[in-house]
């Protein structure tokens, strides 16, 4: 893992993110997802939803990088995504689950971005993720799947992480599979950041609330984290084991 956790009364996530296609063994059952998350409840009963790129070649059958929104409810008490459990409500005909994501950023090269974005409907109470700049409504979890998130989420995470059964010795590449100190270009980045508060208003997080990091630092990094004129923003990923 390698991003920025934070810790607040939360009724929604954004931000938009540097698309690449991080290397992940084909043999495998890992996968690389670069990504935002939403979430609350006591350890071993979180619930949240999220929305992400993902890299998985045993599932797909092919290493391109596809959109998925995941979610983790009280009832089922395991992560699902897009269609494979009941409960996510698709309303968009343009933005496919498990649809690739392209164009994808080339590194040293031409840069390619993706807008996420997750709210609570203050009035129906139910979670929605919106996709691109144009905030295309993709669809919706209804707020009866919840009981710990039904009101409101209290963590949240921008970045990337792997998992899956080698992920911690074969691990995969994160963002463009290099460390974030190479900077733009070169390293995934995640800019315009933001939470809304309890006002339904989108703002920028409080950097005195949040913990930046990485779960190993030989294999991943984060870098060039600040909050400035532009907002919040990062440098973040790493080639894992994928040398």
């Amino acid at each position: 893992m390698a991003g920025i956790r934070y810790s607040d009364d939360l009724y929604g996530v954004r931000a938009t993110i540097n698309v690449y296609e991080p290397k992940v063994k084909k043999d495998s059952k890992d996968i690389s997802q670069s990504g935002v998350l939403i979430d609350n409840g006591p350890t071993g009963q979180e619930e949240g939803v999220g929305a992400c790129y993902s890299v998985a070649p045993n599932s797909t059958g092919d290493s391109f990088a596809r959109f998925h929104v995941i979610w983790r409810d009280g009832k089922l008490h395991k992560p699902c995504y897009d269609h494979v459990c009941p409960g996510f409500v698709q309303v968009s005909h343009r933005v496919g689950l498990g649809g690739r994501v392209l164009p994808v950023s080339v590194y040293n090269g031409p840069q390619y971005v993706i807008d996420i974005y997750i709210f609570k409907d203050p009035k129906i109470a139910n979670w929605w993720v919106m996709y691109g700049e144009e905030k295309t409504p993709v669809g919706y979890w209804p707020s009866s799947l919840f009981s710990h998130f039904k009101d409101k989420g209290i963590y949240s995470f921008w970045g990337g992480f792997v998992q899956g059964p080698t992920a911690s010795s074969d691990s995969p590449q994160i963002g463009s599979g290099h460390f974030a100190s190479e900077g733009y270009g070169k390293a995934a980045f995640m800019r315009s950041i933001q939470i809304v508060d309890k006002n339904n208003k989108l703002v920028t997080p409080n950097s005195h609330k949040d913990l930046v990091g990485t779960t190993d630092i030989t294999k991943y990094s984060i870098d060039g984290y600040k909050v400035d004129n532009h907002g919040m923003h990062m440098y973040y990923g790493g080639p894992g084991n994928m040398v």
